[in-house]
Order: C-alpha cells, then sequence, then structure tokens
C-alpha cells in the first residue's frame, strides 16, 4: 500500500498482532500524515535496539507519554555500525520485539546510515534520544545534530529522556558468545587493562599527521553477471550481464582509507595517458586529499577487470588491462623528484608497491633516503608472483605484508608465521617493526627485541577482501610512527580489516567514527 493512500480508518489503533506494527518507512509516512490530520501528536525514537533491555523499555515509555502515538524507527543490519559482529538479532527480529511492547505503536526499518531521512517522511512532533546523546560532544558520528536539524526544520523539537541507561554493547559482550573463546580472552584483556582509553588516544593522536602514498594507480571494476549454464558447443560457463561497478583502487583507495583520520594526504603516482580514468580519480578522491600524478603516454591506467556473481559476491574471473613495463628513465627522474620534495616534508611515507612497474630502483633509494618514517607493502599478485618481494626494499620503518607475501620472501613455505616475521626483520630487511596479516587467522605482529604477538580476527561477516590489506596497512602506518605498541596496532588493524571486509570493492572507506564505535562495540 502507497503511504499517500493509506487511510487513517484503514490504520486499526491496536494491531492485531506485533507483526501488523511493521510497516516500511514510507507507510509510516502516510500514516503519520493522517493522525496529524486527526489532532494526533506523533512521537518518533530512533536506534538500532539490538538486545531490548530495560533501558530502552523505560526510554520508550517515557517518550509515548509525551504524545499520542510513538513510532520506532530502528537501523538497517547493513548500516549498523557497532563493530564486528554486531547487530547479533537481525532487523526482522529487532522490529518484531519492539512491537511486542504495548506502548509501541508502529515499528519500521530505515534503510539509511542514519534517521535524517526518517524524520524527514515522518515528520515527528517530538524525536526521542537517550540521555547519553544530550551532549553532542559525546556523539562521535556528529548524527544527533543532524537529526536535530531534521525535526526542527518540519516544526518538531527534540526530547532527552532521563531515564535509567544500560548499554546493549556492554551486555552483549559480558553475556553472549559472540566470537569464539580465544577471541573473547584476548577482548578481556584488552578491556581489563584499558585498552579502549589507549586505543582512542593513539587514534586521536595521529589528527594531524601528514602522509604521503607512493603507489600504482589501479581502476578495480566489477562486472555484475548471472551464472546460466555451459554452452553445448564449448567448454565455458555462459553469463548474464546484471549491472557493473567501477572504483578508483589502488593507492587512492589506500589514500581515501587514511584521510579521515589524518589532516593532509598526498599521493604520488602515474596515469596511463590513455584511458586515464582521471576524472573518477579527482572524483573519488577526498577533500584532503592532493594528487600529483604523471602521465604515461600511449598506455593506459591499470584497470583490472573482475566477473562477479552478486548473488554471494563471488569471482568468477579477472582481466587486467594494464602495461607493466618499467617508467622510463625521464619519467623515473620526476617521480623520484616528486617524493624528494614531498617525502620530508610528512610524517609518514606509506608505499603501496602493487608491482604493476611505478616504483624503480632509483625510487627505493630515493625513499628510503627521504622520508622521515617509511611504511611498505609490496603487493604479490597474478601479474608478478614471486618476483615482487619486500626484499628488494634494504631499508623500512614499518612493514606490512600477508603471510603468503612473507612466506615468498623468505623462501619458507612451513615454519610458523611468527617465526618468518622474526627471521624477516633479522636478517632480510633492516625493519625493527612488522605485521603480518593472516586473514581468519588475524594478524601476527613483531618488534626488534620483543616478542612475537598473535592477534586474533574479529570479522564475522565476510562479503568482499579486496583492500583489506591496503586498509590495513593506511591504517596502521601513522599509528606505529607515532608510537604505538604493535599488539596494539594489530588489533586496531584487525579491526579496520574487519570493517573493510564488509564493504563491496571501494564503495566506501573506513572513517575514524566507524573504526571508534567498532572498537568501543568490541572493548565496552
Amino acid at each position: 500500500m502507497e503511504a499517500s493512500v493509506v487511510k487513517l480508518n484503514n490504520v486499526p489503533r491496536t494491531a492485531t498482532s506485533p507483526r501488523d506494527k511493521v510497516r516500511t518507512v514510507k507507510e509510516l509516512a502516510g500514516i503519520a500524515q493522517q493522525l496529524r490530520r486527526a489532532g494526533k501528536s506523533v512521537v518518533q525514537a530512533h536506534g538500532t535496539f539490538d538486545l531490548l533491555h530495560l533501558g530502552h523499555v523505560r526510554h520508550l515509555e517515557a517518550a509515548r507519554a509525551l504524545g499520542d502515538v510513538l513510532v520506532v524507527t530502528i537501523t538497517a543490519d547493513r548500516f549498523v555500525n557497532k563493530g564486528p559482529g554486531r547487530p547479533v538479532f537481525g532487523e526482522a527480529l529487532r522490529a518484531e520485539m519492539l512491537a511486542s511492547l504495548h506502548y509501541v505503536d508502529w515499528v519500521g526499518i530505515n534503510e539509511s546510515m542514519d534517521a535524517v531521512s526518517a524524520i524527514e517522511l515522518i515528520g515527528p512532533s517530538i524525536y526521542v534520544k537517550g540521555q547519553d546523546y544530550q551532549d553532542p560532544q559525546g556523539d562521535i558520528t556528529g548524527k544527533i545534530s543532524l537529526e536535530r536539524r531534521a525535526v526542527e526544520s518540519r516544526g518538531g523539537r527534540i526530547h532527552f529522556t532521563d531515564e535509567i541507561v544500560f548499554s546493549s554493547t556492554e551486555l552483549i559482550n559480558r553475556h553472549f558468545n559472540v566470537f569464539e573463546p580465544h577471541v573473547r580472552e584476548h577482548l578481556d584483556g584488552l578491556r581489563e587493562n584499558g585498552g579502549l582509553a589507549e586505543l582512542t588516544n593513539l587514534i586521536d593522536g595521529i589528527r594531524d599527521y601528514r602522509v604521503v602514498f607512493v603507489g600504482d594507480a589501479i581502476i578495480d571494476e566489477y562486472q555484475y553477471v548471472l551464472p546460466m549454464g555451459k554452452p553445448p558447443k564449448e567448454s565455458v560457463i555462459a553469463s548474464r550481464f546484471q549491472d557493473y561497478e567501477i572504483f578508483a583502487g589502488g593507492v587512492f583507495a589506500a589514500a581515501n582509507h587514511v584521510a579521515s583520520f589524518c589532516a593532509e594526504v598526498d599521493v604520488i603516482t602515474c596515469l596511463g595517458g590513455s584511458d586515464t580514468h582521471e576524472e573518477l580519480i579527482r572524483k573519488s578522491l577526498r577533500p584532503n586529499v592532493r594528487l600529483h600524478a604523471l602521465k604515461r603516454p600511449g598506455v593506459p591506467t591499470t584497470l583490472k577487470r573482475r566477473f562477479v556473481d552478486p548473488s554471494y559476491m563471488r569471482k568468477l574471473f579477472e582481466v587486467y588491462v594494464m602495461d607493466d613495463e618499467p617508467l622510463t628513465r625521464d619519467l623515473q627522474g620526476e617521480l623520484d623528484g616528486l617524493i624528494a620534495d614531498l617525502a620530508p616534508r610528512s610524517n609518514v611515507v606509506i608505499v603501496t608497491d602493487f608491482g604493476h612497474g611505478l616504483i624503480g630502483p632509483s625510487s627505493i633509494e630515493t625513499l628510503v633516503d627521504s622520508a622521515p618514517f617509511l611504511a611498505v607493502n609490496t603487493q604479490s599478485n597474478s601479474a608478478n608472483m614471486g618476483y615482487n618481494l619486500i626484499t628488494k626494499y634494504p631499508r623500512a620503518d614499518y612493514v606490512c605484508i600477508d603471510a603468503p607475501e612473507a612466506r615468498l620472501a623468505m623462501s619458507d613455505r612451513i615454519s610458523k608465521i611468527g617465526d618468518i616475521a622474526h627471521r624477516l626483520s633479522d636478517s632480510r630487511i633492516d625493519c625493527s617493526k612488522l605485521i603480518i596479516t593472516h586473514g581468519k587467522h588475524g594478524c601476527v605482529t613483531y618488534e626488534r627485541g620483543e616478542i612475537v604477538h598473535t592477534i586474533p580476527a574479529v570479522a564475522r561477516r565476510v562479503v568482499d577482501t579486496v583492500g583489506a590489506g591496503d586498509a590495513f596497512l593506511a591504517v596502521t602506518a601513522p599509528l606505529v610512527a607515532a608510537g604505538g605498541a604493535m599488539d596494539m596496532v594489530g588489533f586496531v588493524g584487525n579491526v579496520v580489516g574487519a570493517l573493510k571486509v564488509e564493504i563491496v570493492g571501494h564503495r566506501n572507506s573506513i572513517e575514524k567514527p566507524a573504526l571508534i564505535k567498532g572498537i568501543t562495540g568490541l572493548l565496552k
């Protein structure tokens, strides 16, 4: 039923069952309009309500007393921003639990990142939040200010209830077995040792940093196709085209991840002279990211085209459009000049070396000589397997690579990852701080002279792993430069990775508020 044709006399004052109370936000907008015409006042509350507890009950009871009808909107699962493993209860269950309360009249699932659009549609006389939102300085997302403006622009007002306060997150962490025992043990140890305060202070400490990225320009294209079957005369799988997305990946995606954490970001790279995708790249970069791009005549900007089954985001096939020959001497000289100019004025230089011909020996020498703090990742991929090893860098202050890349560098496929980290740092590259990411096993951190730490993974839902390692490197490198303990930095990196694997391609970047909320959600 369209919201515009909802009639008040067709909307029962008391639904026949809790499920009858659950409507779309558009339907709720039509219902609210009819109620206002009948002289009724509409109150709206909004939240996640992952674990319904007495604090919620008192809050909603107080909200209902402020008007004639109480409408509760909840955040859809895909927009819940409380860290890995959340929500514990899906949106349908959360909506039904709320609808079971007799003083909740209507419930809607809000398909948006915040409540602003729902407020604008429903137009409540009073918008209700709990007392913990009364101080806008405590809201790291800044959404409460946006919500206040939305309700006041429609002639309503915001009201903060003063009821008993509980934390769903804290109750879930204490009483629900969301994670495996070894993960819970690690989280408990961080809580007991003041890990939350230490981590938030560490992250806040890099806000004034200037970061320089040097790395390959890559465009990631997703072609969404549905497999149909094998043609009778061919040994291939036919598929039906559905849609496509194209992203600025490579060094650009990495730079966008750190842009929310640091004041200034510079990107040094080289685009193709043909099929540059420069407009897409510049539109994709965050406002505080400056692009310094050389042009290589006669070749395209590297494009990686993936054919993806959208049903479960399974990648079926990849095609690279690229020319990975080394830069000409003149271009390499220009690149080295940019590095020599920008690197000394930074706090951190991060190298995302995908091995596609950008970074030659002279650039490595310039990076080693001019970077005040040098963080490096050398990626092994299908185009350079075995040829793009971290050992081509004689020195770095921080190295972040994955387990296969570390094993290739050590020519060792058998030893434990902790032993590989120790030997790699001590014998193959002059680098005192190293993290090896290890997928579902988390990561291993090592600092020369210290013990190896294994930090468990906290990811609960994996949608797409593309770019997770780059996000890990981008956010952790400034934290290492700021003097963060390696085991703490490794934990931050694992949370970053958990947030990134829930994002398709590079649709979104890791944001500082989301990371702080994710860490808080795990350690509260």
